[in-house]
């Protein structure tokens, strides 16, 4: 059973086939969405998927346990801290509210995530609709495993909470930094790997990640 974390600012676009996959691929996902004060239809989206005693649906039905959580003064740490307080399972998924889950190989992700505690998965990148090279960051997502992946692009250990699987324990005593305005993806996964852990590139959980205008990830795309 997982748990699965999506930060939500005005994304109805694309949230709510963000939601959908998770309901796809996992089996009865509890899904936290954690609100920096959307003011579009992005809210509306992600009700449309609440499970409620008073539908009538069968229980393969495009409904879920979702919740949702508002935060004010947002920084992207303090949001995923906060998500973590309201899952409910051990196995917890970090998935960008503009990415769809297309492959999840549910044996070998386990068996992975339960050696390692902390994996994330392979991203196709499309760009207002169209798929494009894996140039700048997205060449680190390749079609192999890799153990403690190192970006030469950024110089440093590479990790992406884009398409991310945690056990809650480990989130729970190394949260993530909640100052940090940005890569607080990269940043928690140097310090976690300089005490002596590990983290599994996986490629078998594979997302495609869609074009926003305010997404970190696409910074100097082109």
């Amino acid at each position: 059973m997982y748990s699965v974390i999506i930060r939500v600012k005005n994304e109805e676009e694309h949230v709510g086939k963000a939601i959908q996959s998770c309901i796809d691929f996992l089996e009865k996902p509890e899904i936290i969405i954690v609100n920096d004060n959307s003011t579009d239809k992005s809210l509306y989206v992600c009700r449309l998927f609440i499970s409620n005693n008073n539908l009538e649906y069968k229980e393969d039905s495009n409904y879920c346990n979702l919740k949702i959580v508002n935060i004010t003064d947002y920084t992207p740490g303090k949001a995923l801290n906060l998500g973590v307080k309201y899952c409910s399972f051990e196995n917890i998924i970090i998935l960008s509210s503009h990415c769809s889950i297309v492959n999840f190989n549910k044996i070998v992700i386990k068996k992975s995530l339960e050696k390692y505690g902390v994996i994330f998965g392979n991203q196709i990148p499309y760009y207002y609709g169209k798929r494009i090279k894996k140039n700048y960051i997205w060449s680190n997502f390749i079609n192999e495993e890799v153990v403690n992946m190192w970006s030469k692009s950024e110089d440093r250990y590479f990790f992406h909470n884009a398409a991310s699987m945690f056990k809650k324990e480990i989130l729970i005593k190394h949260p993530f930094d909640e100052d940090l305005a940005g890569k607080e993806d990269r940043y928690w996964a140097k310090d976690w790997i300089n005490k002596d852990n590990k983290i599994l590139y996986q490629p078998e959980f594979q997302v495609n990640h869609f074009y926003t205008s305010e997404g970190h990830t696409w910074k100097g795309i082109g």
